[in-house]
């Protein structure tokens, strides 16, 4: 099943589970993992928007897996435990790892950088040929869901937590275009406290990636706006 199958079936489901919640629970934090997220996202917005309950600091795509991939892979790689950032979207080409700000540091150049950053951007299809074609990475992705889960439990609890998601992003829209955009965010009580500009600190390579993708996620929020505009 391509991303557009998945659009097709979820797109409209979706948008009835907003409604819903526009109506029953308008103030909740919505973590959004239904794929294809770089246009369900939007979907979710354009829909919360027609019940004037749209609030952007409190609306996420779970994008979670892309860095337990990125993490997982370096980790294996160097030895040692290491956290990467992912930025961008959560399809393909538009997943960017950002192997150059790894903490701790690390080091990746050439047809190696490249494999890794393909790797990540397409590990699960690496899943699905695995189980021929009987399935995805099903627990993996209820893992990094229940991670996320947990950080904004954390942030509602009081505490301010840093973490990665697919967020409205007024840095990447001037730069890229783009009105959503997975890059790192501080957490708390009300939801989104700061939005960082991640992208800024990479590399020529990784921001280079990012402009080479940046055309097609701009396609796949558009997707998402107009499918709301076509049903409400």
């Amino acid at each position: 099943m391509t991303r557009d199958d998945l659009f097709n079936i979820n797109a409209g489901i979706n948008v009835e589970l907003a409604s819903a919640c526009a109506k029953e629970c308008p103030n909740a934090m919505y973590l959004v993992v239904s794929n294809p997220v770089n246009s369900i996202v939007p979907v979710w917005a354009e829909t919360l928007k027609k019940f004037n309950t749209y609030n952007p600091n409190r609306l996420f795509g779970v994008t979670t897996l892309d860095i337990s991939r990125a993490n997982t892979f370096a980790s294996e790689r160097f030895g040692m435990p290491v956290n990467v950032p992912v930025v961008g979207g959560h399809a393909g080409n538009t997943i960017v790892p950002l192997f150059s700000l790894a903490q701790p540091s690390i080091h990746l150049e050439g047809e190696e950088l490249d494999k890794f950053t393909h790797r990540v951007a397409f590990g699960g299809d690496e899943v699905v040929q695995a189980k021929a074609g009987g399935g995805s990475a099903t627990l993996s992705m209820a893992a990094a869901g229940a991670k996320f889960c947990e950080s904004v439990l954390t942030a509602l609890n009081g505490e301010q937590v840093e973490e990665i998601a697919y967020v409205v992003n007024t840095v990447a829209e001037k730069k890229y275009g783009t009105s959503f955009f997975a890059t790192e965010i501080t957490l708390g009580p009300d939801g989104i406290v700061d939005v960082k500009d991640t992208v800024a600190n990479a590399s020529d390579y990784e921001r280079a990636r990012v402009n080479a993708m940046v055309d097609d996620l701009r396609t796949q929020i558009k997707k998402g706006i107009d499918f709301v505009s076509s049903k409400l």
